[in-house]
């Protein structure tokens, strides 16, 4: 909306008169009962935790020691625990309890003893754990982020030690398994984890008892899961599964005895944001950076037309903070209006000058056909502030040079070099004065000061009508919107 006078009327009165609103979810139409998201979810988690077992081991019990370290290995377990969840469907964060057997039961990677006798060690390390958990659905889809603490209570720790043969001597008597229990194992620990999961919805809201069942992958690092106050044995765990969860919805409509089923659209919260009561014309002040230089046409010693050039009559009403007077009066864009504070370059330094009578200005004109040309081009500019702005001669010298002292056409440029040379063919203003200057810069490569302008803003954002509708791509498949003012005059918006 680009018109500040017509929301300024609008803003008055504003008539949303007519929402054509088409249900999200066709399905519907046939359904006699509707009911709410539950909040409560009651069900049961199952999964596979795959156990990798690190750092080392080797004191199995109190009277077996291994004749090597055990280092390495892997496994899977079994996960099994009913669940309980709350969840507002209207927030992103929910709540979560699991109460879980929980296996991390693995094998070790088999070694080699000084017998030259491959060894084995499995273990069947179980837990009873509590798994509270903060849950966050980020995306208002079934994808949710998960994580909490896990507090786990030992329940087993049988160890099977199994001694191989020598492959040397096949013939040897085979060594029985060696079964028993884990010494120093820590009866309680204190870990985390972190995951993420999906909620699958098995049956609609026109039910009263809502099915999910969600998909889940937890990791659970090897923080806090060291299983034995001794040794370096430590365990990481990978969590894959699915939890079946069951809530209850609240009615949301009854169909009359005999009647026709009752349909309850979705939700969605309508409201306008109305213009403000603003000027028609609102002004604000920019500030343009200006260039010290005057670029030249090639073959031409004066200065382009494309340069604002005053009468000696204007002088005394040009001022730069209003540079539109001297100027078309598209000023549709930025950069429009920085192009007209460019071509006055000459006039605001001629300006300047004669409000700081102590200021004084070297034009150095650089021409691809000698210093000769530079300097002819140089006297055009100062010719033109002497004479129209009545700037002493004494005050401006002029320099001619075949190459600026910072040209554009590096030794080695292969591109654009036509380009480049042209904007070699120019005239540098260059001045010691700080009243000319940009602060805090000296050197012939310094900007003059800024130019502050005057400008008039189209179509602000405090001017735009703003109609939000929060929960519409829920609730609907399309919606539109008819505005009216209080002229009668009428404007669509959608579907």
């Amino acid at each position: 909306m680009k018109s500040n006078n017509y929301y300024s009327k609008t803003m008055k009165s504003v008539l949303l008169s007519a929402f054509s609103l088409l249900v999200l979810q066709s399905s519907l139409q046939a359904q006699a009962y509707q009911y709410t998201k539950p909040s409560w979810w009651f069900g049961a988690a199952a999964g596979a935790n795959f156990n990798f077992y690190r750092g080392s081991t080797q004191q199995l019990d109190n009277n077996f020691r291994a004749p090597v370290a055990f280092h390495e290995g892997e496994g899977a377990g079994l996960y099994l625990a009913p669940l309980i969840e709350y969840h507002n469907p209207e927030s992103i964060w929910g709540l979560g309890l699991q109460v879980a057997y929980d296996s991390r039961r693995s094998t070790y990677n088999q070694v080699i003893t000084p017998c030259d006798c491959p060894a084995d060690l499995s273990t069947n390390l179980s837990y009873i754990t509590i798994e509270p958990t903060l849950r966050l659905a980020p995306f208002n889809t079934g994808f949710y982020l998960f994580g909490g603490p896990r507090i786990a209570f030992n329940r087993e720790k049988a160890y099977t030690y199994k001694l191989g043969l020598n492959p040397n001597f096949p013939d040897q008597a085979a060594t029985p398994e060696l079964k028993g229990e884990l010494s120093n194992v820590n009866k309680t620990l204190l870990s985390l984890q972190i995951g993420a999961g999906f909620d699958i919805p098995l049956t609609s809201q026109d039910h009263q008892v809502q099915t999910v069942i969600s998909p889940f992958v937890s990791f659970h690092p090897y923080i806090g899961q060291s299983p034995r106050s001794i040794e370096t044995w430590n365990i990481s765990t990978l969590r894959v599964g699915a939890a079946l969860k069951f809530g209850r919805g609240t009615l949301i409509s009854v169909p009359a005895s005999g009647a026709a089923p009752i349909m309850n659209e979705p939700d969605a919260q309508f409201s306008v944001i109305s213009p403000k009561n603003i000027a028609a014309d609102r002004r604000v002040r920019e500030t343009f950076p200006l260039r010290n230089y005057v670029f030249f046409d090639l073959g031409s010693t004066e200065v382009p037309d494309r340069y604002v050039m005053l009468r000696k009559d204007q002088v005394a009403d040009f001022k730069e903070d209003q540079l539109e007077v001297f100027a078309p009066k598209s000023l549709s864009g930025r950069s429009r209006r920085g192009m007209i504070v460019y071509y006055n370059v000459l006039n605001i330094l001629g300006d300047r000058m004669g409000k700081n009578p102590s200021s004084a200005i070297t034009l150095v004109g650089s021409s691809e056909k000698g210093p000769e040309d530079g300097r002819a081009m140089a006297e055009s500019i100062k010719r033109y502030l002497v004479s129209t702005f009545s700037i002493a001669d004494s005050r401006i010298s002029i320099e001619g040079r075949d190459k600026p002292k910072i040209p554009s056409e590096q030794p080695g440029s292969t591109i654009d070099l036509e380009m480049l040379r042209a904007g070699d063919r120019r005239v540098s203003i260059e001045s010691r004065s700080p009243a000319l200057l940009m602060e805090f810069q000296s050197g012939p490569n310094a900007s003059l000061k800024p130019v502050e302008f005057n400008a008039m803003q189209d179509a602000p954002l405090d001017s735009y009508l703003t109609i939000n509708v929060k929960g519409g791509n829920e609730a609907y498949s399309s919606w539109m919107l008819e505005a009216m003012d209080e002229n009668g005059r009428v404007q669509n918006f959608g579907p």
